[in-house]
């Protein structure tokens, strides 16, 4: 049986891939800053408290796993101060990297984020459908933080011969975010920041698992995003009306997603099952 670190696994992505990866039938060690410790929690293992700052936290909190799911970062622009978010986050990839390589692990997963590609657009992209050469484009310390980690593990990954594996993760919404969606059709400039593009929780945990599952080398990074707008506006309107003067590259579908998600399609398989359109009349 495969054993998983998970790091952040108490949080709203982490709470979906713990319980995606135990379906699935492997071993869980989950670890995040704050939550229930021990087996008082809903996350169906035990929790461990780790401050992933601290490299002997780190450690020890991966120690007996065969492959990390590192999710434990400050999740967002705006959770805490512009330096703490890049310092603390560096600080975590690092470490979890570095332990990674110390503890010989098979592989490493981790949250990347579409924020690297130039979100929120206050500059209009390059091109649309963004894809994973609209890169670096760091315009918080959030998500330098993030452009960091994936040359941090670029590094790692050559050092260690360990694969890994960065996903730009696209903002995650679950069944009962999507009560707020129909607020967004009137006012499509309220989401032009990413392309009015989300990802359903579930299918990030299963863009995980298939992580986890994949053969690859070195250290690559893909979006993950739904297949879908978060809109019912076509694509194509949406894009002439806010990005004026942006090119497509290519044909795309009346609703289809503006952040490119065929290199994960492509690399591991990824394809997302779940749409706000299920659960929106």
């Amino acid at each position: 049986m495969t054993t998983v670190a998970v790091t952040g696994a108490y949080g709203k992505a982490g709470r979906a891939v713990v319980a995606d990866l135990l379906e699935h039938g492997y071993e869980v060690l989950a670890s995040d800053l704050a939550g229930p410790a021990g087996d008082q929690n809903d996350l169906g293992t035990g929790l461990v408290l780790a401050d992933l700052t601290d490299f002997g936290q780190a450690l020890e909190a991966m120690a007996g796993a065969d492959v990390v799911v590192h999710l434990g970062n400050i999740p967002a622009p705006g959770r805490a101060t512009a330096p703490e978010t890049l310092n603390r986050n560096t600080a975590m990839n690092h470490n979890v990297f570095l332990a990674a390589a110390r503890l010989g692990m098979r592989r490493v997963v981790w949250a990347s984020s579409e924020t690297t590609l130039g979100l929120p657009f206050d500059t209009p992209p390059r091109y649309a459908p963004v894809d994973e050469a609209h890169f670096p484009v760091p315009t918080s310390t959030y998500a330098l933080s993030k452009v960091l980690g994936e040359e941090a593990a670029r590094h790692v990954s050559e050092w260690s011969g360990i694969p890994f594996l960065g996903l730009r993760l696209s903002n995650i919404h679950t069944v009962e975010d999507y009560a707020a969606v129909p607020g967004y059709w009137d006012d499509p400039a309220s989401r032009r920041w990413n392309l009015w593009g989300y990802v359903d929780v579930r299918d990030v945990a299963q863009a995980f698992r298939l992580g986890v599952e994949a053969t690859t080398t070195g250290s690559q990074n893909v979006i993950v995003a739904a297949a879908d707008t978060i809109m019912t506006t076509p694509s194509r309107e949406l894009l002439e009306r806010e990005f004026p003067g942006v090119p497509l590259t290519r044909e795309i579908g009346e609703l289809e997603t503006l952040l490119a998600i065929d290199a994960a399609r492509e690399l591991i398989g990824y394809d997302p099952q779940h749409s706000w359109r299920d659960h929106v009349g």
